[in-house]
């Protein structure tokens, strides 16, 4: 007699599954490979468990699961041709039947409950919370800045959260994390009022400025135009970077915005305040033209501190650009006329520097003297001659010509012509000139000679002269 007593408990399993397989009882086996379709599992006796009965979702990785024990229920079983087909997700999805009706029965909103995290979205999380999912959207993770749910949870950790909102028909949760601890904002004007200094951390860069946060759920906006007294700041990335440690000034709160405020300049001194000190009016400074426009010239005094020369304050004479009289990169001597600290404008003057020459000729001149000057600019209103470097007079139109009825006289520009001084205002720079005034000064020397030399009576002169006025 031939005994075997493997074959004997071969078929000893074998009834053991059977009977499993009709009383729907749970078998143990262990994966012992990857086949084709799904797992080889190991009961006793070699069975099959399909892929798609693995678990109530597909498994991406089935080689991860080799040598794990599962618990499962036999689906199939035939002895004569030796095989058994095994379902996990039958099982699965049956316990999370039972699960999901005690879950449902004390389901309510503002309940506070611990579930498993098992899955992420970009949007958020979906928490088992025994048989049914809720989902833990990203906005309620955090009361700080969260860009991905990653940076809170990972799949597979336990975490409490608080059920926010239940559909019974639809069977959807939605839950808050956040919401377990106290709004960090509530009193926010009482930890951060303004005027204080506060520390924190750049989290996020933008066009406008930078977030920092000053602690987990409360942060604060430097806005670009808050970050330096005087450097031209185009991008905040020029200052900061994300990760830095930083120290700015609260300057506004905003509980119901969720808004606070913040001044990264603030903390540091305003050269701005200082530079009445250090050029206080009337002080002659150096800088380099850095830009034109239509109104003036910006000079650069320091880094980062610019002022303005008006058009009006480059030249006692009239100036139609300020290229006439500056050029970008020109070095430049200057006066400062005006400081506004608090609205960063510095006022400069190039013309109160030429004083100096304006005296020397109001000094030694006086109306009615004969000048010899050179015409600079025609207008429709008269012409600008320069009597020497710096002095500019106005003939006006009406003062061209002689009214003894010559010929009509046309200044041109360039051209040197002799003229009399008629008008003098030092206070405001202004020279008035006349060519009329200078011929009607040599006709009536022409005229006294000829009456000396013909006894004509010398009120015909003056009557001449009242009628030339």
């Amino acid at each position: 007699v031939v005994l075997s007593r493997e074959k004997a408990e071969k078929m000893k399993i074998w009834d053991e599954v059977e009977k499993a397989y009709q009383d729907r009882k749970v078998v143990i086996g262990r994966v012992i490979e990857r086949i084709k379709g799904g797992l080889a599992v190991d009961i006793g006796v070699r069975a099959f468990l399909p892929g798609s009965q693995i678990d109530v979702r597909p498994v991406r990785n089935l080689d991860a699961l080799k040598g794990q024990e599962l618990r499962m229920r036999v689906i199939k079983v035939n002895k004569k041709r030796g095989n058994i087909v095994l379902s996990r997700k039958v099982l699965l999805e049956e316990e999370n039947a039972e699960k999901k009706k005690t879950t449902l029965d004390t389901l309510a909103e503002g309940k506070a409950l611990r579930g498993t995290v098992k899955n992420l979205t970009d949007y958020g999380a979906f928490i088992d919370l025994g048989g049914i999912d809720g989902l833990l959207h990203i906005t309620d993770m955090s009361w700080g800045r969260v860009t991905h749910p990653s940076e809170v949870v990972r799949v597979g950790d336990d975490i409490d959260v608080v059920v926010l909102k239940y559909d019974a028909g639809t069977e959807r949760v939605s839950l808050g994390h956040k919401q377990l601890v106290p709004d960090p904002w509530g009193n926010v004007i009482e930890r951060y009022p303004v005027g204080i200094r506060v520390s924190g951390k750049v989290v996020s860069l933008t066009d406008y400025g930078a977030f920092i946060e000053l602690e987990p759920g409360v942060e604060g906006l430097i806005h670009v135009s808050e970050m330096s007294w005087s450097k031209r700041v185009k991008h905040p990335s020029k200052m900061l970077n994300v990760g830095d440690p930083i120290e700015a000034m609260v300057l506004g709160v905003d509980p119901g915005a969720r808004r606070i405020s913040l001044g990264l300049k603030q903390v540091e001194n305003n050269p701005w305040h200082e530079l009445a000190s250090k050029y206080p009016v009337g002080t002659n400074i150096t800088g380099k033209v850095r830009n034109l426009t239509e109104f003036g010239a910006f000079v650069e005094v320091e880094d980062g501190i610019d002022g303005l020369i008006h058009i009006s304050d480059m030249s006692w004479s009239k100036v139609k650009h300020p290229s006439e009289v500056l050029k970008k990169g020109d070095t430049v001597e200057a006066q400062v006329l005006s400081i506004d600290a608090d609205n960063q404008r510095l006022s400069l003057g190039l013309k109160q520097l030429q004083t100096g020459i304006w005296k020397e000729f109001f000094d030694a001149h006086k109306v009615s003297d004969i000048v010899e000057g050179k015409v600079v600019r025609l207008t429709n209103f008269g012409a600008f001659v320069e009597l020497s470097d710096g002095i500019e007079g106005l003939i006006h139109v009406s003062e061209f010509d002689s009214s003894t009825g010559g010929e009509k006289l046309e200044l041109r520009a360039g051209e040197n012509y002799q003229m009399k001084i008629i008008r003098l205002v030092p206070e405001e720079r202004k020279i008035g000139l006349s060519i009329r005034a200078l011929k009607d000064e040599e006709f009536r020397a022409d005229w006294e000679a000829y009456s000396e030399t013909t006894g004509r009576p010398e009120v015909t002169l003056g009557d001449h002269f009242k009628h030339l006025k």
